[in-house]
């Protein structure tokens, strides 16, 4: 080879390396971390997909007597509560963060009602019940979104739900009963460890929230995020929704003061729930109609529909209405997806998790190397009268992200510098030549 062809061959090589475009953006503008994991939009992440990772703390295995033990079997105990949770909820009673409204009553399964001189749609009490509405909860979901969840598991039939989520490649939030985990792990574990969903509280017992005091409260919502933060490598939830969508003022602050929980409604209501009651208030065929009307309608706001999988009746329905909401074009995320974190010390249920214990106000999820923009909650919005939260419920039966580029843009700075080196050896191979 000629001196002349050796160094054309060099330069050639040097063009190419200077040209040739980073294998993907995730190896672009990112700080270096000990994150082992992808995040789920990542197209590794669905070739090499690893099961929910923990704080690093061992936890006993969901499903076993150590990992019931201590949990209250039926009702929510408030007897052997711990003492950090009295604690914090007396000292945001003693500096007034928490209403003193009454409690509630509730007679056969009715409305919850207020003692006379407390309206449920005035600023101090703002039952959610009643419909109203205040800063903070999330009741609509953003343009153009269905933020996907189902209350009351897990049960035997969410079996069939989680099947088709898994089929689908569809992530959901599951508020679930407290009681209901303890009595169907295996369920649990399919949402959390297999299909990888977000958990989040739907109280240790499902009762009018209003009704309660305040250290019932303080026991519904502590068990229940306890016994999740134990069974999820120690993610502490960062939602709830009141059983029948019963909230005021008080219990709101209860859940937000004590335990960081943001309280979720809803826009939208099939009465899926009454469907395997002896006398349904609704049929699948209305529910069809329903679903048809929201789904084919104006997507603002976003839906945020109540949904349950409390029976094979009630999935039925969302896997009924589940074509239309692809067919037109419905964003679908996991409700609790829909502001950044779904925990309060993780982003989701396979990244990692800060060590922390339920009621620890000041822990946040881990730093995140790089995200893509997510649709935001929307709260505090007066929902019409066809969006607001039905009403007489009777008790629950209970069953023992990288910014994408193309590849052709990345040009670095170590690109630069080997076409400046190119240049000067093309400039040599000049020089040979007029020599």
């Amino acid at each position: 080879m000629s001196r002349l062809s050796a160094i054309l061959l060099l330069a050639t090589s040097a063009v190419y390396a200077s040209v040739t475009p980073a294998h993907e953006s995730h190896t672009e503008n990112k700080p270096p971390g000990n994150r082992w994991y992808h995040e789920d939009d990542h197209p590794v992440h669905a070739l090499f997909k690893r099961g929910p990772v923990g704080d690093g703390i061992i936890y006993p295995a969901t499903g076993t007597p150590e990992w019931s033990a201590g949990f209250p079997p039926a009702t929510a105990d408030t007897t052997m509560l711990p003492q950090a949770w009295v604690d914090a909820l007396n000292a945001a009673a003693l500096a007034g963060k928490i209403p003193d409204i009454p409690q509630s009553t509730s007679t056969n399964g009715l409305d919850p009602v207020y003692p006379t001189g407390y309206d449920p749609m005035s600023a101090t009490v703002c039952s959610s019940t009643a419909k109203c509405v205040t800063s903070g909860d999330v009741w609509d979901a953003p343009p153009g979104v269905i933020a996907l969840s189902f209350d009351d598991g897990p049960l035997p039939a969410s079996d069939q739900l989680y099947q088709f989520l898994a089929n689908h490649s569809e992530h959901v939030t599951h508020f679930f009963i407290g009681t209901n985990i303890l009595l169907y792990p295996e369920e649990f574990k399919t949402a959390f460890e297999t299909n990888q969903d977000d958990i989040a509280v739907h109280t240790w017992t499902h009762p009018y929230m209003t009704t309660k005091s305040n250290i019932e409260i303080l026991a519904e919502l502590g068990w229940t995020m306890e016994l999740i933060h134990n069974s999820t490598g120690g993610r502490i939830p960062k939602y709830w929704r009141p059983p029948y969508g019963d909230s005021d003022m008080r219990v709101r602050a209860v859940a937000k003061e004590v335990f960081g929980l943001t309280t979720v409604i809803w826009n939208q209501d099939t009465d899926d729930w009454t469907l395997s009651e002896p006398v349904p208030l609704t049929t699948p065929e209305k529910i069809q109609q329903q679903m048809t009307q929201w789904l084919t309608g104006s997507k603002t706001p976003g839906l945020v529909i109540l949904e349950h999988e409390l029976s094979d009746l009630s999935v039925k329905s969302f896997i009924d209405a589940y074509p239309m909401m692809v067919s037109n074009g419905w964003t679908r995320l996991s409700l609790a997806q829909l502001d950044a974190s779904a925990y309060q010390n993780a982003w989701n249920s396979t990244s990692q998790v800060i060590p922390a214990k339920v009621g620890d106000l000041a822990v946040k999820p881990p730093a995140r190397p790089s995200t893509t923009a997510k649709p935001m909650a929307t709260t505090a919005k007066k929902p019409t009268s066809s969006s607001a939260p039905s009403s007489g419920k009777p008790t629950s039966t209970k069953k023992p992200l990288g910014n994408q580029k193309s590849g052709a843009t990345h040009f670095s700075v170590a690109s630069l510098a080997l076409t400046g080196i190119t240049a000067a050896i093309v400039a040599a191979a000049v020089g040979t030549i007029m020599a």
